[in-house]
This record gives structure tokens, sequence and C-alpha cells, in this order.
């Protein structure tokens, strides 16, 4: 749940700035990053690109922001298959600065990916990644349902013994 107040130019920064840092395939920093801050009409085209399941309980975040990332090394041209990866890292690390800062991030997959290539004129090489909503968190009382209900679920994991496996040789 997001409290609707908008976030700072400064604050976005400073997330993506956390995100700066991540590590990266040969250093090649793949990413970047589109950001709208809440009652602009950037934000309002931005969330315009969501699918609709998302729209309700995005609408009150702070900022929306469209993570992409390079296809291919700029030193050489040659694929990097590492790229989704990098730009994983660099969320992370936007996730735990927000956190630091007491705001809450979501990475959304849900977004209509042909229209945010065209609406962004991303090149051939520049994938979207995810969009994240990042703002003060809010009253989940306020959310509508099944958003209410799925804030106040318990959050269920695999066990660890399905994703951790200890292999000898």
């Amino acid at each position: 749940a997001y409290s609707g107040e908008a976030l700072t130019e400064e604050d976005v920064l400073t997330l993506i700035e956390a995100a700066h840092w991540a590590p990266s395939s040969m250093n090649e920093q793949p990413w970047k990053y589109y950001y709208a801050i809440k009652g602009t009409p950037e934000f309002e085209e931005m969330w315009a690109l969501l699918m609709n399941g998302n729209k309700p309980w995005v609408k009150d975040a702070g900022a929306l922001v469209l993570c992409t990332a390079r296809r291919t090394f700029e030193r050489n041209g040659q694929p990097n298959r590492h790229y989704m990866h990098d730009a994983g890292a660099a969320n992370a690390q936007f996730t735990i600065q927000a956190t630091e800062m007491d705001l809450n991030v979501h990475m959304l997959g849900g977004y209509h990916h042909s229209e945010t290539v065209e609406r962004f004129g991303l090149g051939e090489n520049e994938e979207p990644v995810c969009f994240l909503a990042v703002g003060a968190r809010g009253d989940v009382n306020a959310l509508e349902e099944p958003f209410k209900g799925r804030e106040l679920a318990a959050r269920k994991r695999k066990p660890l013994n399905e994703i951790a496996q200890r292999k000898v040789f």
C-alpha cells in the first residue's frame, strides 16, 4: 500500500545512485532507469502502460520507474548473456536503498511490452526489464480487494531444501 505522497527527485536519484553501484558483467552496467514523479503527466503516461491488474494500487505510488537493460556489451557489440541478471542486481540495490529510506518498492512485470518499447523509443538493443513502483507506505486498509487480502496474507516461499542442493563431485 502506498500513501499517495509524491517522492522528490532527490529521493528517486538516491535510489538510482544505489542501483548504479551494483556489480555487473565486465562492469558494463547495462541498466538504465526512466522515472516519473507522482502528480506529473509523465507519471500518468507511465501508469497507463501498466496492465489493468496493477493500476488500482500503483496509482498511489510516489514514483514510477522503468528499468531497461542493454542486450550487448558496449565495448565489442557481442551478446551479454548476463544483462538481465545485472539489471536484477541493480534493482536489488535500488530496493535495499528504498528500504533504508522507509519506502516500499514493488517490481512489476505486468505491463504492455510493445507499447512500452514504442512509447519510450527503445532501440532494438534496449530491453524493458520491469517497472518499479516506489513510495511511502500507506494504510493497508485503504486498499481495494484483492490487493488488501494479498497484502495481509502470510508470505510464502518454497522450502529451502527445494532451492538449495549440495552437490558433491
